[in-house]
């Protein structure tokens, strides 16, 4: 074999070794009992959990607290099971927070409160073509 070969073949080996030690970092959505029982199985980091903020009958955000330093926050997260969990951010809150329709917590339980290392909100109506009259 000539020495491009063994070249070729050793760049495609690491190549395909990347992409399985990568695809072994991915997560799915999970509930928080799901989420809970990752955490107590050993799982610390990067577990997603998707759902909704918890609104009253007028549509306006219950639990939603700002720390007095702005820099951290806490909310009440509804996953889709029903299930209400109160979720610690120790960054700034996000900007869209109170306008977004699904928001995903990306974090891990410390005892009973999920931590979230990063936040990630979902708007579609922001992508929805508007009905144009003419």
């Amino acid at each position: 074999m000539k020495t491009s070969h063994i070249l070729i073949i050793i760049v495609i080996a690491v190549a395909i070794g990347i992409i399985i030690t990568t695809a072994g970092d991915a997560s799915n959505y999970v509930t928080f009992q799901q989420a809970r029982e990752m955490a107590l199985a050993g799982k610390k980091s990067n577990i997603h959990v998707v759902g909704e903020l918890k609104k009253n009958r007028n549509g306006d955000i219950i639990g939603l607290e700002e720390g007095a330093d702005k820099v951290s926050c806490s909310f009440i997260l509804i996953d889709e099971k029903g299930r209400e969990q109160r979720v610690d951010f120790n960054e700034p809150m996000p900007a869209d927070l109170v306008r977004s329709e699904k928001v995903v917590v990306i974090g891990s339980y410390e005892g009973e409160k999920f931590q979230a290392s990063k936040i990630l909100l979902k708007c579609p109506s922001k992508y929805q073509e508007k009905e144009v009259n003419v």
